[in-house]
Parts: C-alpha cells; sequence; structure tokens
C-alpha cells in the first residue's frame, strides 16, 4: 500500500463554520447521480471534485448502462427483468459477486436511470442491435452520443439546472473522525494551496479506485502490472486508504475491468461490440487465440499473453459500416487506428505473420462452431479486410471498501460504520474477485446504482439527526 493521502484527524479539533448534511467525494457518474437524487429528496449537498471539470472514469468509458424494466425498454418492447439481469451477474462471476449488492443493484439500476430521465432530460435508448457479452437481453443504455464523455456531459449539465453545488479543484486532504469513527468533517485543497474545512452529518465516497495507483496494481493485480493503464489518474486509491484509517473492511480486491481491444498506438477504446457481430483477434502468429464472445474484460489478459503483448482485431466491409455506427469507432478511425487489406496476402504483410497460418485462420472462420475455440460464428469474413493492432489494458478496479445492500462502509467485524458510505469505484463491485468475473457494463451499473442508493441512505441519516426525529 502507498502512503495515505488523506490524514485522519480527531473531530473535537475541527475548526470550521460551514456546514452541510452531504458531502460527496468526486464529481463521475456516482457522485452526480447521488446529488441529484438528494436534490430530488430535499437535502442539500456540497459535491467536491479534485479536477478541474467532472469527468473520472465515466468518461473514458463507452457509457453504457445495463439496466432491466426501465420506461425506454419497455417502449421499446424488450422482455427483461430484475431477477434476469441478477442471474446474467451472476453467471459471469460463476456465482461469487455478492449477492446483496447483485439484488440491490439490479433491484435500482431502472429506477434509477428513469429518475435521470424523468426529473433530469437525461435521454436514454436501448442498443438493441447487438448483445454484449454475458448479456441474455437488450438492457444496455446509451445517451444520444453513445460516450462516456456525452454521459457526463448530461449528468453536469443536470446538475447545474438543479443547482447541485460543485467545487472542482478541490482535492479532499482530511477527514475528520471522533472514537467511534463517525465523520464531522473534510478539509480539501483549492487553487493556491489553502486548506478550506466544512462540517457534515454524512460522507459518500464516490471517487475512485486503484487502477492509478502503480503499486497497489503490481500488488493486488499482479498479471496487470505492466499492462496499459487506460483508467483516470485519479484513480489512486484514496477510497480504501480513508475506509481503513477508519477501519473498514475491503472486499473483491482481485476483480477489475480489463479490456482486450485497446488500439495501439493511438491509445483508444475500439467497440467489443465488433467481435461480437462475427470479428476475430488474431496474433502476431496468424493465430487466433481465444473465444472473442466470453467477454473484453478477461480478453485483455489474454491479448497480453501473445507475442508482444498484442493483436489485431480482423473484420470486414459489413462489421466496418456496423462499426462506424458507434462515435468512438468512427473518432479511433480518424486517427488511423484502422488499416485496410484487399485480401488475406496483403492481411499477413500488413500484420507482419506468417501467410499460411493466417490463411488457415480465417478459413477456419465459418457459420457453426469453432472446434479451436468453441465459439459459434454465424458467417465468414470476406475480403476486403481491415485490422486494428491492440493491447490488453486496464481500466478500472472492481475491489474496494466492504458495503452492504444500503452503501454503508463496514468494519471489520461486519458492522456499519455510522455515516460514511461508498459507491461506485470506491466500493466493491458485483464481479466476484476475478477479472473474468465482469458483465459488460458492471462498472456504470455500480456508480449509478450505488449513488442512487447511497443518496437515499444518506438523506435518512439526515432525517434522523432532525431535531424531533424518532430514534
Amino acid at each position: 500500500m502507498t502512503t495515505p493521502l488523506t490524514q485522519l484527524r480527531p473531530a473535537h479539533e475541527l475548526q470550521a463554520d460551514d456546514h452541510t448534511p452531504v458531502v460527496i467525494i468526486g464529481a463521475g457518474a456516482c457522485g452526480l447521480t447521488a446529488a441529484l437524487a438528494l436534490h430530488r429528496l430535499g437535502v442539500e449537498c456540497v459535491v467536491l471534485e479534485r479536477d478541474a471539470f467532472p469527468a473520472g472514469s465515466t468518461a473514458l468509458s463507452s457509457g453504457f448502462v445495463p439496466a432491466p424494466g426501465t420506461r425506454v425498454q419497455a417502449a421499446q418492447g424488450i422482455d427483461d427483468s430484475v431477477a434476469l439481469f441478477a442471474r446474467d451477474i451472476q453467471a459471469k462471476a460463476h456465482g461469487e459477486a455478492a449477492a446483496h449488492l447483485v439484488q440491490a443493484y439490479a433491484s435500482h439500476i431502472g429506477p434509477a436511470l428513469d429518475a435521470l430521465e424523468e426529473h433530469h432530460g437525461v435521454p436514454w435508448q436501448v442498443l438493441d442491435n447487438f448483445l454484449y457479452p454475458g448479456h441474455s437481453a437488450h438492457r444496455m443504455h446509451a445517451v444520444p452520443e453513445k460516450t462516456g464523455a456525452g454521459l457526463m456531459s448530461r449528468l453536469q449539465a443536470a446538475a447545474d439546472a438543479a443547482g447541485v453545488v460543485l467545487l472542482t479543484q478541490a482535492q479532499v486532504t482530511e477527514l475528520w473522525a471522533d472514537d467511534q469513527q463517525r465523520v464531522h468533517g473534510v478539509g480539501f485543497v483549492r487553487p493556491g494551496g489553502e486548506v478550506e474545512r466544512l462540517r457534515c452529518d454524512v460522507v459518500v465516497l464516490a471517487c475512485n479506485g486503484f487502477g492509478g495507483a502503480p503499486a497497489m496494481v503490481r500488488n493486488l493485480l499482479p498479471e496487470m502490472a505492466d499492462a496499459t493503464y487506460a483508467g483516470h489518474a485519479g484513480n489512486d486509491g484514496s477510497a480504501i486508504h480513508w475506509g481503513e484509517q477508519l477501519g473498514a473492511r475491503l472486499a473483491d480486491l482481485g476483480a477489475y475491468q480489463g479490456h482486450g481491444s485497446w488500439a495501439v498506438p493511438q491509445g483508444a477504446l475500439i467497440s467489443w461490440a465488433l467481435m461480437m457481430e462475427g470479428g476475430v483477434q488474431i496474433n502476431a502468429l496468424g493465430q487466433r487465440f481465444h473465444d472473442e464472445t466470453q467477454g473484453y474484460s478477461e480478453a485483455a489478459v489474454h491479448v497480453l499473453a501473445q507475442p508482444g503483448g498484442v493483436a489485431w482485431n480482423v473484420f470486414d466491409d459489413t462489421l466496418l459500416e456496423f462499426a462506424q455506427g458507434f462515435p468512438d469507432f468512427v473518432a479511433a478511425q480518424g486517427a488511423g487506428a484502422v488499416q485496410h487489406a484487399g485480401d488475406a496476402a496483403a492481411l499477413a504483410r500488413l500484420m507482419a505473420c506468417p501467410p499460411q497460418a493466417l490463411q488457415a485462420t480465417l478459413d477456419a472462420v465459418q457459420p457453426g462452431s469453432d472446434p479451436l475455440t468453441g465459439r459459434s460464428f454465424k458467417r465468414a469474413l470476406q475480403a476486403p479486410f481491415h485490422a486494428v493492432k491492440v493491447t490488453g489494458a486496464l481500466f478500472h478496479t472492481q475491489g474496494g471498501l466492504d458495503i452492504d445492500a444500503q452503501a454503508r462502509v463496514l468494519r471489520q467485524d461486519g458492522t456499519p460504520l455510522p455515516n460514511l458510505l461508498a459507491a461506485g469505484g470506491a466500493a466493491r463491485g458485483v464481479s466476484g474477485g476475478a477479472v473474468w468475473g465482469y458483465l459488460s457494463g458492471n462498472g456504470l451499473l455500480s456508480a449509478i446504482a450505488g449513488g442512487h442508493i447511497a443518496a437515499h441512505t444518506a438523506a435518512h441519516c439526515v432525517q434522523t439527526l432532525q431535531p424531533g426525529a424518532a430514534p
């Protein structure tokens, strides 16, 4: 572990006149969802964001959110349920995901998205032209931009319209707590270097995982120690350090979202929808090496194990046209990530691989089940071919502070801390304890459902502190 970035200080020494009921640390999808829910509940809050503008891991993602039972899903005639979604989550995690969080998130993500649409004008659409790995229904929601940056822009606009108090360039450096581990306030540094302090009744950690902390990654995720980190620099493990200082329990620290389709040298995410619709990954030996439809997270490990730690995404004109429906892919194509070959021989020269091996690999991509990996193909790939050179990357971690179904941070003995909540990257997710447990969209599921739940728990905590409230 690295040195804690935040000092834990005794509550009785806190000198601050300013007070807000709830402090939210982090203004990504989790923090802004929580702030908007508190606004609807009539509870004031202050959101503290270390960067100059809200972005976080959300802005670097595809921005796709899995949810069952939403208004827009029903409008598109899609049959889905909380129970089916929960089963899909556990199936991908081999039954190792925290059952209480699986049920909580599967139940609350639909109402959270509907509330963002109904009360804050965030427009959703369900992507119904392909299924992501592990999902048995079309439930991936996106804003019209179909990007994480677009989602963040919509959430920030909603927060601005709601009058949410958001302080940017405000990096938390102090937590003030008493002997019962109740947090009474926070200190944060603004531009200029002075520390400002704020009293509060509840703290929501909506800030980060530890993907941007190399020492923690090397210790906890050794297979990704030398992988490209494609996440946000703010994921420095702060939330874990803060929780540990208060005696919190940690869980699922071996879980993370990798991605086996990070274009090099462009440094751009190539949508895994290409693989799900018939594209293949081929290494420098001209061979396929895994079933691409099992998931893009574990694909990161498979790609990194290939010669040079790279592979090529190979597809044809039909799939190129399909991929151009994704803005992120269009941007990557504009940056020169997509290369072209008229036939298999030209593709072998492009990839610098043995032409006979490559031809055999392409010939094996035929309708039916592939004997090498067990993958089922709908059709063969047709020349001309297109290819993107990719590596495996680490995007964000899925382990963190242990929480209950109400997003309360738990002590070592399993009892909740008095007023510390966590969600999103700060907390354990629903991916079990390893890379293969990550179901597509689990990150934003935890962020948005977790932020929604944390807001309701925070509101309840604040209300019980009001004069005359029932104990």
